[in-house]
């Protein structure tokens, strides 16, 4: 009679109480991840689709808070800090909130990340990072499911893109990346200091247009230790040219000419014969 019972608990309790069918979401759950520079910016979110609905000023009320997407609140996460539309987002992970009107949105950057949903009943406004004032876009493709993605992608910044529907919201975010980057060569210099280090700083900072006489001393300190190579002589030709040395310039543009040749690296025989020509022709002025 005992067993009986437990087995009539277990069916019941067991299959009532704890199972539950997986399905297909309606809003399937989505990541999206972006480096910037050095950083990286990683959100979480749900799709809603629009299904014919009318959405911003239906479905999504004005002038309520809104958990951009559905489900739980989206959170996004930073690792180092950023700013966003000249508000500083501390690194860490925030909900990502909304109050949406037809022609101005406030995007809240929301600290307290336990909330269910939109939090309506507990959000508090004290809780937030910082608020700040979009307006919206039109878009020109209707955009079925909610998407949030990155574009406009530099060293320095991005534009996260909200679109749903009709209606785009651009937010841009920005980062100190040189000044991480100051940091990561100083300790890659004093723990690597290798001919491949002193290249890849000088790299950086002529792509960057920053400081071509520290450039230069790791173009020199390169191919001190590394020897003649013909990606050294090509960004030293560049730095040289920068600071306007064009007949320097000049010279270590026919040297990596000439190994590139030997190596039949047939894009830096282009590059620096244009260069080379380029150069010539300004030493004739």
């Amino acid at each position: 009679m005992t067993s009986r019972i437990l087995i009539v608990f277990l069916l019941v309790f067991g299959i009532n109480g704890y199972a539950q069918i997986n399905h297909p979401k309606a809003s399937p759950f989505a990541v999206v991840e972006q480096e910037v520079g050095l950083s990286k910016i990683s959100v979480k979110y749900s799709r809603p689709a629009t299904n014919g609905r009318e959405i911003f000023g239906g479905l999504v009320p004005y002038g309520r808070i809104w958990r951009v997407g559905a489900n739980e609140s989206t959170k996004i996460t930073v690792d180092t800090d950023m700013t966003v539309m000249g508000n500083t987002l501390l690194k860490g992970t925030y909900a990502l909130y909304a109050f949406p009107e037809a022609s101005e949105w406030q995007m809240v950057f929301h600290k307290n990340i336990s909330h269910w949903g939109d939090g309506r009943k507990d959000y508090d406004p004290k809780e937030d990072l910082f608020r700040t004032n979009v307006k919206p876009q039109k878009n020109l493709h209707h955009q079925e499911n909610f998407l949030i993605a990155f574009d406009s992608i530099t060293h320095n910044s991005t534009n996260m893109t909200l679109t749903w529907a009709n209606t785009e919201i651009v937010i841009p975010f920005t980062v100190d990346t040189h000044a991480q980057m100051e940091i990561e060569i100083a300790k890659q210099i004093a723990e690597n200091p290798k001919a491949q280090t002193y290249y890849e700083a000088a790299r950086y900072l002529q792509e960057q247009e920053k400081d071509y006489e520290l450039a230069l001393k790791y173009l020199n300190k390169a191919l001190e230790l590394g020897g003649d190579t013909y990606y050294f002589h090509r960004v030293k030709s560049l730095v040289e040219a920068a600071l306007g040395d064009y007949v320097s310039a000049v010279k270590s543009a026919e040297k990596s000419l000439e190994i590139s040749k030997s190596l039949e690296k047939d894009e830096f025989v282009r590059m620096n014969d244009k260069n080379i020509k380029a150069w010539n022709q300004l030493l004739k002025k």
